[in-house]
């Protein structure tokens, strides 16, 4: 949600890279690709977005703790970002997700638009379920 220069963003997404493929995951039996070049990701973002209503997101606490560090000056990809990580998850219909605890709200977000749209247009996602991690 900050703006960073190309160079270094562009190292960054190597240096990911590389660090997923050193923890072992082996391209050959999972699809390793930049999230950045799906579209369907801001895409599907966008009709969330169009679903989810502004209080919701003002109260979830990585909202109010980041606007104070940015001196109450929050930016709406701050206030969006909720919204984005839903749609990673249900775009590909995730139905178990790995997360830690300070992202638990973020989840039940995602729940709770999949359940609005679903009972909106029908069943379309799964609701998703919280693998909680300990690290």
């Amino acid at each position: 949600t900050m703006p960073k220069e190309p160079a270094v963003l562009r190292q960054n997404i190597l240096d990911t890279t590389a660090a997923i493929l050193a923890c072992g995951i082996d391209p050959r039996k999972c699809f390793l690709f930049r999230q950045s070049l799906v579209p369907e990701h801001a895409e599907l973002a966008w009709i969330l977005g169009c679903l989810t209503n502004v209080p919701r997101l003002l109260r979830l606490p990585q909202w109010k703790m980041k606007r104070a560090s940015q001196n109450s000056e929050g930016t709406v990809g701050l206030l969006t970002y909720p919204v984005l990580q839903a749609a990673d998850i249900l775009l590909y219909k995730s139905t178990r997700v790995p997360v830690g605890e300070d992202q638990v709200l973020h989840l039940e977000l995602a729940q709770d638009i999949a359940q609005h749209f679903n009972k909106k247009y029908g069943e379309f996602f799964p609701v998703p379920k919280a693998i909680l991690s300990e690290l």
